[in-house]
C-alpha cells in the first residue's frame, strides 16, 4: 500500500446493506453535547433497534461507562460483520463528500491517512500535526474500543490550506462522472449528506498531484500538509494503538497492517462553507463571584496584562461580566492556563467544553455555574500559528456548530 512521500491512500470502504435507514445509520460525532445527554438518548430512540453507527461509538457524555459500554461495543461489530450489515462499497478509493448544512455546502475526501506521517506532541514537524493540546485522559477509552475493534468508523477532519482549491473541488465538479453512493438527509438536524464514489486512477493520481503542488510551495524544512481539525483525540488514539502493534510485526507486515492507517475526511480551510466557531467553557460547583476574584489574583500574580486584550463574556446567575484577557496568540490560552492550575487545587469543580452560546447561557443558568464565552477565532492564522508554535491550547476552536461536526458514515476492516 505504501508509496514514498504520500501520507494519504485509497481503500476500501464499507456502507450500510440497507440504503433505505441510512438516516438511523449515521449520527454525529462521540465528542458532542457531553452535558447534554438528552441528545444521544433522543438518539437511541430514533434509531431503536436498527443498525447504527451509534451503536459503535461511545458518547462522551458516557465515558464514566466505558467499562460497560466498550464490550458491548465490540460485540455489535461483530455481529454487524457476521450479519453482513456492512458491505464493500468502494474498491482502492476515496469518498467524495458533500454535506449540506445551514453553513452551506462543504466539501471533503475521505482517504486512509498513515499514521507515521503523524504526531500529535507539541512542536512537532511530521506532515500531519494536532491544532490543539491533547487531553491525555480522553484517549484510553477510545484506545479500548480500538484494540478490539474489527471495524473503524471515524469522525476525524483533516485541514489543508488549499487557497487555489486544487484537491477537492475539480473532483467536486465532475461530480456527476462518478458514482453516487448516498443521498439522505441526517438525523437530528444535520443537515444532508451524499458520498461518490473516488475510483479512475487519474482521478486519485489528480489529487496526489495536487497535494504534491502544495508541499512544493512549503518550506521543505518545515512542510505541513495537514493539520487536525476534529477527532485529535481518536486520531491519537490511533497513533497510540499503532505504536503498541508496531514492534511485534515483521518489517513486511508493517508496511501494510490495517492499523497502520486511519480513516479521516480531508477539507480545505478555505471552504467558505466551513465556520470557525469557538468552544466555549462551562465550569460546574463553584461561586461565579469567587471564581472571578481567583482568576484576577492569578494574572496579578502570574503578571499577564491584559495588552492585546480580547474580551471574554462570563455568565452566571444571569449575571454578564466582560473580562479580558491577555490575547497571544488567543485568549482562551491565558484562560485554559488558569484553569489548568485551578481545577487540581478544587476537586469539587468540573470543567466542560461547550458549542453553541445559547447552550452555554443554559447550562450557566443555575447556580454554582459559570459559563465562559470566548471570541470567534480566525482562519487565516490557523497553519502559521501550528507552524510558529505548536498545537494551540485545548479546545481552541471547533469547525462548525455541534450539528455541523462529521457524521459517522464509512466503515473499514481493522482485521
Amino acid at each position: 500500500m505504501q508509496t514514498k512521500d504520500r501520507c494519504i491512500y485509497p481503500g476500501q470502504w464499507l456502507l450500510p446493506a440497507d440504503r433505505d435507514s441510512l438516516t438511523e445509520w449515521a449520527c454525529v460525532a462521540c465528542d458532542q453535547y457531553t452535558s447534554q445527554p438528552k441528545y444521544w438518548q433522543d438518539v437511541a430512540l430514533l434509531v431503536g433497534d436498527k443498525p447504527s453507527a451509534c451503536h459503535l461509538i461511545l458518547p462522551e457524555c458516557y465515558l464514566q461507562e466505558a467499562q460497560q459500554r466498550v464490550p458491548q461495543i465490540h460485540q455489535t461489530m461483530r455481529r454487524y460483520v457476521a450479519q453482513k450489515t456492512l458491505l464493500p462499497a468502494v474498491q482502492n478509493g476515496f469518498v467524495l463528500i458533500e454535506r449540506n448544512t445551514s453553513s452551506g455546502a462543504r466539501l471533503g475526501l475521505v482517504v486512509l491517512l498513515d499514521l507515521e506521517d503523524y504526531d500529535y506532541a507539541r512542536g512537532a514537524r511530521t506532515l500531519v500535526r494536532a491544532t490543539e493540546e491533547t487531553i491525555r485522559e480522553r484517549i484510553p477509552a477510545r484506545m479500548d474500543i480500538r484494540r478490539g475493534a474489527p471495524l473503524e468508523v471515524s469522525h476525524v477532519l483533516l485541514l489543508m490550506d488549499d487557497p487555489m482549491h486544487s484537491v477537492v473541488e475539480p473532483l467536486f465538479e465532475k461530480r456527476d462522472e462518478l458514482r453516487k453512493l448516498y443521498d439522505f438527509p441526517l438525523m437530528m438536524g444535520g443537515g444532508h449528506l451524499l458520498g461518490y464514489a473516488v475510483t479512475d486512477p487519474k482521478d486519485i493520481q489528480s489529487v496526489y498531484d495536487a497535494l504534491d503542488a502544495m508541499r512544493a510551495r512549503q518550506n521543505p524544512e518545515d512542510t505541513l500538509l495537514f493539520a487536525v481539525g476534529d477527532g485529535n483525540h481518536s486520531l491519537a488514539a490511533a497513533k497510540a494503538c499503532w505504536e503498541e502493534i508496531k514492534p511485534t510485526l515483521t518489517p513486511e507486515q508493517t508496511a501494510s497492517h490495517p492499523a497502520r492507517f486511519a480513516m479521516v475526511e480531508i477539507e480545505n480551510i478555505r471552504d467558505d462553507a466551513l465556520h470557525f466557531e469557538p468552544i466555549h467553557r462551562v465550569l460546574f460547583g463553584y461561586d461565579g463571584d469567587d471564581l472571578l476574584n481567583d482568576i484576577q489574583v492569578y494574572l496579578n500574580r502570574t503578571g499577564l496584562t491584559a495588552q492585546g486584550a480580547q474580551e471574554v463574556r462570563v455568565v452566571y446567575e444571569g449575571k454578564e461580566v466582560s473580562l479580558a484577557l491577555p490575547g497571544s496568540p488567543l485568549a482562551v490560552g491565558a484562560l485554559q492556563r488558569f484553569l489548568d492550575e485551578w481545577l487540581p487545587e478544587h476537586p469539587q469543580a468540573r470543567l466542560d467544553y461547550v458549542h453553541g452560546e445559547d447552550v452555554v447561557r443554559t447550562l450557566a443558568a443555575g447556580t454554582d455555574a459559570v459559563g465562559f464565552l470566548l471570541p470567534r477565532p480566525g482562519k487565516d492564522a490557523l497553519f502559521p500559528t501550528v507552524r510558529a508554535e505548536g498545537a494551540l491550547p485545548r479546545k481552541t476552536f471547533s469547525m462548525g456548530e455541534a450539528n455541523e461536526k462529521r457524521f459517522y458514515m464509512e466503515a473499514r476492516a481493522l482485521r
